[in-house]
């Protein structure tokens, strides 16, 4: 079904854009015949709203990857350095959350566990909206924040790094097969923020995959239930990734190449004091305008890397 309304959404879009070509080739066709210099503006500002449109479709194209059209799971963890990475992590997941918002896609934050005194020291957020995978895959690695520090008494410029993980979402009937056997499932009650319920009764949920060794918690529902199934979803995505990974080192090892992101190595840097400037280290995308970027404008920023990752 979800393989269905994709092919019908990709349908009615082209059938849109046929409907819309053939009114403006009627309106030229009018404007010619009555000689009415009036229709210009129309047909100047229909032209510019279809050119856009196709530009939009032809990057569309970019999302070719076998994965590129599922919703995406981000996870943020804070880095080394306490109070201040545990903010930027806050702040990242911010960043996403203003970015699927203004997109209009469906978002929600499956866990987050809060700092000791401020930001968070992770989260996981699933992004559902049309080509989420794809749009968000370039933002795995390390991000680098420098600024005047608001934890520090004296002020001073500090650096802070957060790792991002995006995984694209498991269809848990096709892409993973998880016997019941190798799963332990815990439960706890939740720390943190959160309702009477979620505080006093044990609702949070970790689930062990015993194979792999990988742990997942979930305590931001009210019920076991929910928390075990966004769990699970978590899980079936790590270990898809896990898959994709080993097709990854495969191809790389063919090729003779190593590639790889962590904390030793910033895939974008932030800088808000002395200067203000975002720094794509890949792309070579920059802006001056960080605070933009941070509220979620990352579409240009996306798009560079994106069309320079598939050579267009």
């Amino acid at each position: 079904m979800r393989e269905l309304n994709g092919i019908r959404g990709v349908v009615e879009t082209w059938h849109g854009i046929e409907r819309r070509t053939g009114d403006l080739a009627d309106l030229v066709e009018l404007a010619i015949g009555e000689e009415d210099e009036s229709l210009r503006d129309d047909f100047e500002r229909e032209t510019a709203s279809l050119t856009a449109r196709f530009e939009d479709l032809e990057f569309e194209l970019s999302f070719s990857g076998e994965y590129d059209s599922r919703p995406a799971i981000v996870a943020v963890h804070a880095g080394a350095g306490g109070t201040e990475s545990q903010d930027w992590a806050e702040m990242l997941l911010r960043m996403y959350v203003r970015w699927a918002e203004r997109h209009g896609f469906a978002w929600d934050i499956l866990d987050q566990t809060p700092g000791e005194e401020a930001g968070i020291k992770s989260a996981t957020l699933e992004v559902n909206g049309p080509h989420a995978f794809g749009w968000l895959r370039s933002e795995r690695g390390s991000h680098r924040l420098v600024r005047l520090s608001p934890f520090d008494a004296e002020h001073k410029r500090h650096t802070s790094f957060a790792l991002v993980e995006v995984m694209p979402e498991a269809d848990e009937s096709v892409d993973v097969q998880i016997n019941p056997d190798d799963l332990r499932v815990d439960v706890f009650r939740a720390s943190g923020h959160g309702g009477q319920n979620v505080q006093k009764n044990s609702t949070a949920i970790r689930i062990t995959h015993l194979p792999s060794g990988i742990v997942v918690t979930c305590q931001n529902e009210r019920s076991q239930h929910r928390n075990k199934e966004a769990a699970m979803k978590v899980l079936e995505s790590r270990l898809l990734e896990i898959e994709l990974e080993k097709k990854e080192q495969e191809r790389a090892r063919i090729k003779g190449e190593h590639t790889g992101a962590g904390f030793g190595t910033a895939i974008r840097s932030y800088v808000l004091h002395p200067y203000k400037l975002v720094k794509d280290q890949r792309s070579g995308y920059e802006s001056t305008d960080p605070l933009a970027i941070l509220d979620g404008d990352l579409d240009e920023m996306l798009r560079t890397y994106l069309k320079e990752s598939i050579g267009t």
